[in-house]
């Protein structure tokens, strides 16, 4: 049988000595292999754990239900919210009415970078929203993550060095394998019919988009909020409020 991760998270009611070795011991017996640990914020502890047999983990379960001092609140296979929580410490807010949203704040782009990586090694179409004020580090951690992924990217339109309206890509370019890079702001309210062409060539492409300012993209163009795969907003601090008032007006000026 393959090997399977397995995601197990606990909080600990009193950390008494060798509670950690109990476990440890406890798995050990089970043939079952600790791949992280790390403690996650607080009084919770997770680990990624590798067995081939899913009813080691169900016994396993069993076993610690039996274990004083700790609660376990999750045992399953580990989503990229747990992979992260592990390697990181820390968990990834989200929004508790949609779940489909994830926020980080300035202080944390070393975990959106791992983030936006993961996402992006992923195949397929997807597309990802990107909220966030003007130099808060949107495009510059969606490079990083695409560097992380081992992937390329090209910007359909953009304001990181210059204004950036994309007419056409190159064939090496067009590749669905490269992360697309999509500025709502300027694709919509600074458009010209080319370019929207060319847009909508992108977004009918199995491939990754990335579209900074999303709620703009959406407002100005024919597109909803279902063909966005998850949401990131990034702030510069946890209560930013984030307005498109002060920046979208300089668009329509021009």
């Amino acid at each position: 049988m393959e090997d399977k991760q397995w995601y197990m998270e606990y909080k600990i009611h009193k950390n008494r000595p060798g509670l950690l070795g109990d476990i440890a011991s406890l798995l050990g017996m089970l043939e079952v292999n600790i791949m992280t640990i790390n403690g996650v914020e607080d009084r919770t502890r997770g680990m990624l754990l590798q067995t081939d047999d899913s009813e080691k983990i169900e016994l396993l379960g069993k076993m610690l239900k039996k274990v004083d001092n700790i609660t376990v609140n999750a045992l399953r296979p580990p989503k990229l919210v747990d992979i992260l929580a592990v390697r990181h410490g820390r968990y990834i807010e989200r929004d508790s009415d949609d779940r489909k949203t994830f926020r980080f704040t300035r202080d944390e782009l070393g975990l959106l970078v791992d983030f936006l990586g993961e996402l992006f090694k992923r195949e397929g179409n997807q597309v990802v929203g990107l909220r966030g004020m003007p130099r808060v580090g949107k495009t510059e951690s969606i490079i990083a993550g695409s560097v992380c992924s081992n992937k390329r990217w090209a910007f359909v339109s953009s304001t990181l060095l210059r204004q950036t309206v994309r007419s056409q890509l190159s064939e090496e370019e067009m590749n669905p394998n490269n992360i697309f890079i999509i500025d709502g702001i300027v694709s919509t309210i600074r458009s010209n019919e080319r370019h929207f062409s060319l847009l909508q060539e992108i977004m009918a492409m199995p491939a990754t988009k990335v579209i900074e300012h999303p709620d703009i993209f959406i407002k100005e163009s024919h597109y909803d909020y279902g063909i966005f795969d998850c949401i990131i907003e990034l702030r510069n601090t946890p209560d930013e409020e984030i307005t498109y008032e002060t920046f979208t007006s300089n668009y329509n000026d021009l």
